[in-house]
């Protein structure tokens, strides 16, 4: 995974939230700081959850936008955030680890299925959970070609 989509400081380690919302718009927040989203995009990652939850299971939730925000994206970027004691997802769904994607033209395909490959190894997921450092994190994903 190329090495500005995600960095250490698109990382938030040991946080905690109080809905869904919260962590939806932190998630957001991160991409928008980081100049890789306009403000809106957090509306439409909102918007799209509303439609279709983005839990993949294994206690991660992907939160992007909808089709029609690819207006909002600047270029692609992802943002890692991560909550130990994990946040309600609705349907007894439990996220520990969120991951925010903003994809410029067809980018984000190519991103999700580096997340998916990841995500997809319970060892992995339990690193990321468990990282005490942004390097730690980064170097789950970079394992990854």
């Amino acid at each position: 995974m190329s090495n500005s989509i995600l960095t250490k400081e698109n990382i938030i380690l040991n946080t905690t939230v109080g809905s869904k919302d919260e962590a939806i718009r932190l998630t957001g927040s991160v991409l928008v700081s980081r100049g890789y989203v306009e403000a809106d995009y957090i509306e439409k990652m909102l918007e799209r959850e509303e439609l279709t939850s983005t839990y993949m299971g294994n206690f991660v939730a992907i939160p992007h936008g909808t089709e029609d925000s690819k207006q909002y994206v600047k270029e692609s970027g992802i943002s890692f955030i991560q909550v130990p004691e994990g946040v309600d997802f609705g349907a007894g769904n439990i996220v520990k680890l969120l991951i925010g994607i903003a994809g410029k033209n067809n980018e984000h395909l190519d991103i999700l299925s580096n997340i998916a490959i990841v995500c997809s190894e319970e060892e992995n997921i339990e690193k990321l959970v468990n990282a005490q450092t942004a390097e730690e994190v980064l170097a789950i994903f970079e394992g990854v070609n």
